[in-house]
């Protein structure tokens, strides 16, 4: 009799252990359409500002948004670099715009004149002064024709188009990195309650399976399978509130939240439509409005131009200088005087020089088309594969919405033959294992589902304006 029983409780232990497996298993086939980028991405980090309170602070989605568009690390470098490429183009600029300078002298002076070339022999001095010499003047100097110039400047006007619109695609970006983390803030928090709620269930299960076996109702393994699931859904608990705080720092972080701050999550999200359009009709649109895009355009533009200004290298340019002012022993005696010089440079040989700059150009130029054309067919690829994760996860949602309700069924039905003596409490325990998966399905399909439609935002160039829109962000 001893040996039969101890045979019944590793029998029970092992297929409760076999019970908990399944779910693991059937969770990872559950498809996370967000993105995913490195822990050392700027994207993943901001900027602290403000200073911490002591009580944690409620958090929407659309705030979480909007300060991750003024603190993202990501975001503020796209910001800056449009500045450096403002600069860049003032410094373009330059050499096409007038150069006037002013300047003054006063001095006395004793020269040489045989230093100068005038041995005027012994009957005259060998040396002049000294004396007073005053001059103030204006000096002028412009570019008339330099075709290489120009080239660059129209180059640097295109990168700083660029620039731009990577900021613009900067900001679309961290607005899918934000709403992709404040998603999975909730999923995990429903995760969280869910495991809280299957722990207070075991432990119901567990207090009711000792009460079966003092009467004499159930075995003693019914007891002992009791507790592996209480142990079981203790740890799950454990797991799953410590995942939710890790998301909770890693959204302050993305937000540039005060350090320590502590935040909590609003789980009222607004219902942001499909847009009713054709895949045809997507990507002319995201060809049309992606910045990523444009700025690819922008950059193949201004590698053109830079060939262009290499190849100009070998025209002649014309350069205007003058310069007026007054000159004298002292200022009440100066003489207005000027220069007016025009200068013609023509190339002729520069060591090869002029040649090498065009093939560097050229090697650039070929990799901005190439990266352009890659470009275009990723846009086709995240447009497409946008369509299909989101009819899939639609579906997913459906199909986890219909389980969560069966398995609830399930368990209860379940514990009604249990607590009737008809039943052991496996069958309770595989529904209840019924019941965490279904509820991890129809987290996973909600998280899914509002993240496919963030994506498809993303591969339309539109997902600040549906923030906007839908959402309440500026």
């Amino acid at each position: 009799m001893t040996a039969y029983c101890m045979l019944r409780r590793l029998i029970g232990v092992l297929g409760v252990a076999l019970i908990l497996a399944i779910p693991r298993a059937a969770g990872a086939q559950i498809r996370m359409p967000g993105p995913t980028l490195p822990p050392n991405s700027p994207f993943m980090g901001g900027v602290p500002t403000g200073t911490a309170k002591s009580e944690p602070i409620p958090l929407s989605i659309a705030e979480a948004i909007r300060r991750a568009l003024e603190h993202n690390l990501g975001v503020l470098q796209a910001e800056e670099a449009v500045n450096r490429s403002m600069g860049a183009r003032w410094l373009a600029l330059s050499e096409l715009l007038p150069d006037v300078s002013g300047s003054a002298l006063e001095s006395r002076r004793k020269n040489s004149l045989e230093a100068f070339g005038f041995p005027l022999g012994p009957a005259f001095p060998r040396v002049v002064g000294p004396y007073n010499l005053f001059d103030a003047r204006v000096f002028f100097k412009q570019t008339v024709f330099d075709a290489s110039s120009m080239n660059k400047l129209r180059a640097e006007t295109h990168e700083l188009a660029a620039a731009r619109h990577s900021y613009k695609s900067a900001r679309e970006f961290v607005v899918l990195v934000a709403a992709d983390l404040y998603l999975e803030g909730l999923a995990a928090q429903a995760r969280a309650a869910t495991a809280r709620a299957q722990l207070e269930t075991a432990q119901a299960l567990q207090a009711q399976a000792q009460d079966l076996r003092q009467n004499g109702i159930v075995a003693g393994i019914d007891v002992v399978r009791a507790e592996v699931r209480v142990s079981t859904e203790r740890q799950r608990t454990t797991a799953a509130q410590a995942d939710f705080e890790k998301i909770k720092l890693q959204l302050a972080r993305v937000m540039g939240l005060p350090i320590g701050q502590a935040i909590t999550l609003s789980d009222q999200i607004p219902t942001v439509p499909i847009p009713e359009m054709t895949i045809e009709q997507a990507l002319e649109r995201a060809y049309r409005d992606r910045p990523d895009y444009l700025a690819a355009q922008e950059r193949l533009r201004a590698a053109e131009a830079v060939r262009s200004a290499a190849v100009a290298e070998r025209l002649p340019s014309i350069v205007l200088d003058a310069d007026y002012g007054v000159i004298g022993l002292t200022l009440p005696s100066s003489l207005t005087t000027f220069t007016l010089t025009g200068t013609v440079k023509v190339p002729i040989f520069d060591g090869n020089k002029t040649k090498a700059h065009i093939q560097q150009a050229t090697v650039d130029l070929n990799n901005r088309k190439s990266e352009f054309d890659d470009l275009r067919a990723q846009i086709n690829y995240d447009v497409r594969s946008a369509f299909l994760d989101l009819q899939a996860t639609q579906e997913e949602l459906e199909a986890a919405t219909q389980g969560r309700e069966l398995s609830a069924q399930q368990l209860a039905q379940a514990r009604d033959r249990f607590a009737a003596g008809v039943a052991n409490n496996i069958e309770v325990i595989q529904a209840q294992e019924a019941v965490a998966l279904a509820n991890e399905q129809y987290i996973s399909a909600v998280f899914g589902y509002n993240v496919s439609k963030a994506v498809l935002g993303r591969a339309l160039g539109t997902v600040e304006e549906a923030v906007a829109k839908f959402l309440g962000g500026k």
